[in-house]
């Protein structure tokens, strides 16, 4: 892009792949990052709108209400007037743009006005959908050839342009696009043209998304099966002996926790780790942050324990957020971990354990039980009396450590080394999907994760949004923090980690 391409703006034409965020090309997502506008459709994810600049605006150019937002001329004349505007325009649209897509047509309205373009390819629905679904469109000795044929031609045609025979005569695998509602014509024209009623079809809708389903018959059932299945757009149609490799390829659909829809309320700097372990597993995590992590209002207990720190016998660290602002605050006094000296160091659980890793140090003990009850288990066999003992907390930790190393005999200094604030509100999408009683499972960490959802909702709200939905605890003090707000509680691991909760998770759901 030139300085002189940039005056009259500039177009991206971007496929941004069947469904599953993660598909979009590197190159699609560099060209999302520059967009000045985005005009994205009913098939691109949501998600991909993260990929923009802030303050980028955002145009929807695909369906409300199942019928088509604008027309593609208004499309079109939009796409012209933002680029003649000098903006850097950014469409995005689902799948593939030159397939099935009008791309091209849209490319023909930027010719027209001169205005320069680039397309960025993407994963065609075909291709990303069957793939999921465990559908290869070619196998060794099943078929060689794979045909795309759209599933609805143009209303008012004399004749089909659909060459009927040629689909049906071979072996290959066809691939119609936006042919469910066609589905009995598409079926009864490939068997009236020679294709065995007995070929297997499989239906995928919504592919490579958390909401995929797939259903698999025949040209001679399909059509019956989808009817009494209530099957519905968006989905292809494929058709082919391949589809019976699907019993053997699946992957996808058939993970532990597929379907599954989990409510994540971690904070935003935590979750990350938990909602990708989640989507490994099949689940569609909602994000849903009840905690921010902030510094504490003054830094003056902390600061004077840190110019000590060479007259403490333990510092013990019972959370990654302790690790991780206890350490920054002893960078800001230029000293590394070094300053710890021979000062022994306590970890709560192998995640805290891990944190500590990157600043080189192996904790001297892990307790045998993740908790403040277990740090204490731990000490008591030791002799605590007149040692000097370190606790970096946050402002909402309970005093459990401090209370019973001190009756030990222990000297505890408990400055707070970070602030637990409770956000104005929840994500949209994550009060949608609660509201909409779209979510199988709420996991809830700590306490305060509980109790700051049941203060951004208000308690009556709260009980109301949660009723039928399955409560995952990480251990018995957050459980009796949700039992103590009304919620049954049907999950809790006997080990109190995030891996223990999935484990727990795939048990609970997998029967049902």
């Amino acid at each position: 892009m030139t300085a002189e391409t940039t005056k009259k703006g500039y177009v991206y034409l971007i496929g941004a792949g069947p469904g599953d965020p993660g598909l979009i090309t590197v190159k699609g997502r560099d060209c999302l990052a520059k967009a000045q506008v985005v005009m994205y459709d009913y098939l691109a994810n949501d998600e991909l709108l993260r990929l923009a600049p802030k303050g980028a605006e955002l145009i929807y150019a695909g369906k409300v209400g199942g019928e088509h937002n604008r027309e593609q001329s208004q499309i079109n004349e939009l796409l012209v007037q933002k680029a003649l505007s000098g903006k850097v325009v950014a469409r995005l649209k689902g799948g593939d743009s030159f397939i099935f897509g009008r791309g091209g047509e849209e490319c023909e309205a930027l010719v027209a006005e001169g205005i320069p373009f680039e397309i960025v390819p993407g994963i065609t629905a075909a291709v990303g959908a069957t793939s999921y679904a465990g559908i290869p469109l070619t196998h060794r000795g099943v078929t060689t050839s794979v045909a795309f044929v759209t599933g609805h031609e143009k209303k008012g045609k004399a004749s089909s342009e659909i060459d009927w025979e040629g689909l049906s005569l071979g072996s290959g695998t066809v691939v119609f696009y936006m042919g469910v509602t066609n589905l009995p014509h598409i079926a009864q024209s490939l068997m009236e043209h020679g294709r065995a009623p007995e070929t297997p079809v499989a239906l995928i809708r919504w592919g490579t998304r958390p909401e995929q389903e797939v259903l698999v018959g025949t040209l001679a059932d399909i059509a019956d099966k989808a009817r009494a299945a209530g099957f519905k757009a968006p989905a292809i149609t494929v058709v082919g002996e391949v589809v019976n490799l699907r019993e053997t390829l699946r992957w996808f659909d058939n993970r532990p926790l597929f379907g599954r829809s989990v409510l994540v309320t971690r904070g935003a700097d935590q979750a990350g780790e938990f909602t990708s372990m989640l989507e490994q597993l099949g689940a569609r995590a909602y994000c849903c942050p009840t905690i921010e992590i902030a510094a504490p209002e003054s830094y003056a207990a902390l600061d004077e324990a840190i110019e000590g720190l060479d007259s403490f016998h333990w510092i013990i660290f019972t959370s990654y957020n302790a690790v991780k602002y206890f350490f920054a605050r002893l960078d800001e006094h230029g000293l590394d971990s070094r300053a710890l000296g021979r000062c022994h160091v306590c970890a709560v659980g192998p995640k805290t354990a891990a944190a500590l890793a990157p600043y080189g140090i192996r904790p001297d003990l892990i307790p045998a039980d993740y908790k403040a009850e277990g740090v204490v288990a731990a000490f008591s066999e030791m002799d605590m009396n007149g040692k000097w003992v370190l606790f970096p907390k946050g402002d909402r930790a309970r005093e459990v450590i401090p209370e019973e190393l001190t009756r030990l005999g222990a000297q505890v200094i408990a400055p707070v080394a970070y602030a637990n604030h409770t956000p104005s509100g929840i994500p949209e999408e994550a009060l949608l999907a609660l509201e909409e009683k779209r979510i199988d499972c709420a996991t809830f960490t700590s306490s305060s994760t509980v109790q700051n959802l049941a203060g951004i909702l208000g308690e009556n709200r709260f009980l109301h949004l949660m009723e039928g939905v399955t409560v995952a605890s990480i251990g018995p003090i957050t459980s009796k923090t949700c039992r103590d707000l009304g919620l049954d509680v049907h999950m809790e691991p006997a080990e109190f980690t995030l891996e223990a909760l999935s484990r727990e998770m795939i048990s609970f759901f997998g029967g049902k």
